[in-house]
């Protein structure tokens, strides 16, 4: 491990992209801070790896441990060279049968939290005029799938915040990547799941039918989270880096479809869109 090896630090490491991500970055020799609420799930991932990394008590909902987690790593390794933003979760429900409390806190943990990390750690970036900034978003951020319409918002927020962000950062030396997996092998479908069950008749054949097999695919998806990571890696390493990285063929084919479709939409009533200007002026 070299001084001038890149500091990764990661949110999320208890499961799923942000563990095996960890654990790559740790194979390759460089430092890393691991972080998710409880410690003691990524305790075992420093083991071993005393030098190079740090693994820190991190709920990203929580002001004072996003600040103090940016320091320590600042105070321990001098920088944080790339933040990925992985902590985060899913929920399902008919928008319709939203539930107020449930919707609150994903979009606090999704977004918000999301947007404290990038705040605490743009001014040692700013300073330093790098950095790489990774935010998993999800095939939804493109495409809003029955059931998953709050989850979809939370992500497509990300998207339009990193939309943003890349503007104002890349004079900088900054860089921005979104990250859009489709179904994986992580615990996205399983534990980390929460779901308000559809009670309105209305729904069955659209989102409860989705959120049945949402929950019913867990464990199976094609999506492999090692190969997800090494893509991660890959995309950050790139001397022509993505500002998104699309993962897996379900996701490659969703978001392709989606883009498509609304180019075409667009094109169709162009002429509509057009004459909403004010006419030109005949001078």
């Amino acid at each position: 491990m070299s001084d001038n090896s890149p500091v990764w630090f990661i949110t999320g490491c208890s499961t799923g992209f942000g563990r095996e991500l960890a654990k790559l970055v740790l194979d390759r020799g460089w430092r890393v801070v691991v972080t998710a609420r409880d410690i003691d799930r990524v305790r075992e991932l420093t083991d071993g790896h005393k030098e190079s990394a740090l693994a820190l008590a991190l709920d990203v909902t929580d002001a004072g441990q996003v600040a103090a987690s940016v320091k320590a790593a600042e105070d321990r390794f001098g920088a944080i060279d790339v933040l990925v933003n992985n902590a985060g979760y899913g929920y399902q429900a008919p928008v319709e049968e939203g539930d107020d409390a449930e919707i609150r806190a994903m979009f606090e943990a999704n977004v918000f939290g999301l947007a404290a990390m990038i705040r605490a750690a743009l001014p040692g970036m700013r300073a330093r005029r790098r950095g790489h900034i990774v935010n998993i978003s999800s095939v939804a951020g493109f495409v809003g799938f029955p059931g998953s319409g709050y989850y979809a918002a939370t992500k497509h927020a990300v998207e339009g915040l990193s939309d943003s962000l890349a503007r104002e950062v890349e004079p900088l030396g900054i860089k921005v990547l979104c990250v859009e997996p489709g179904p994986f092998r992580t615990d996205w479908a399983g534990r980390s799941l929460k779901q308000t069950p559809s009670r309105i008749a209305d729904y069955a054949e659209t989102a409860a039918l989705r959120m049945k097999a949402t929950s019913g695919i867990s464990g199976k998806q094609p999506g492999d989270p090692v190969r997800a990571a090494a893509a991660m890696i890959k995309a950050v390493e790139a001397e022509n880096a993505p500002r998104h990285l699309v993962l897996g063929a379900f996701g490659v084919d969703a978001v392709r479809g989606k883009l498509v479709s609304v180019i075409e939409e667009i094109d169709a009533w162009k002429d509509t869109s057009l004459a909403a200007d004010f006419p030109p002026d005949p001078s």
